[in-house]
């Protein structure tokens, strides 16, 4: 059995899908943190078969958008007084700026210095349209 300290203050990033805790791990910039943060892989989990686990003994400020783009099944549980005050339900964002890139050379973005703005085209393949153009793309091509 793995056993890993209660966080006083902090953040534990739940539910993530097995093997993409790491794509978490690397964007937040864990590995170069002063605090102590756990990095579970292939966790037991009666609601996923096996997910992935992060624990971060510090509070930070996350962009929810993202995490959406990467699994929309997570669970955030704030930690205070080694106790979860609060739970985020994270979800694939309708609309994300500066996440996406558009590639469309006559795209507007291409040209002038505006915001990457896409929409939510369909939910079930996860893809963004962007909203000058209508370019298409994946939420796995988010920038890091």
């Amino acid at each position: 059995m793995l056993n890993v300290d209660k966080i006083k203050n902090g953040i534990v990033i739940d539910h993530i899908k097995a093997g993409q805790g790491i794509r978490i791990f690397n964007w937040l910039g864990l590995d170069k943190t002063p605090y102590n943060v756990a990095f579970v892989v292939n966790a037991n989990s009666n609601q996923l078969g096996r997910k992935d686990i992060i624990k971060i003994d510090n509070t930070i400020k996350i962009n929810f958008d993202i995490l959406g783009l990467i699994d929309p099944n997570i669970t955030v549980n704030i930690i205070e007084d080694e106790k979860i005050t609060g739970k985020i339900k994270i979800q694939l964002p309708l609309r994300v700026e500066d996440v996406l890139v558009c590639k469309n050379p006559r795209c507007i973005t291409s040209a002038e210095k505006v915001p990457h703005i896409f929409n939510l085209h369909d939910p079930k393949q996860k893809t963004y349209r962007c909203e000058y153009c209508d370019d298409i793309r994946s939420a796995a091509d988010f920038r890091q």
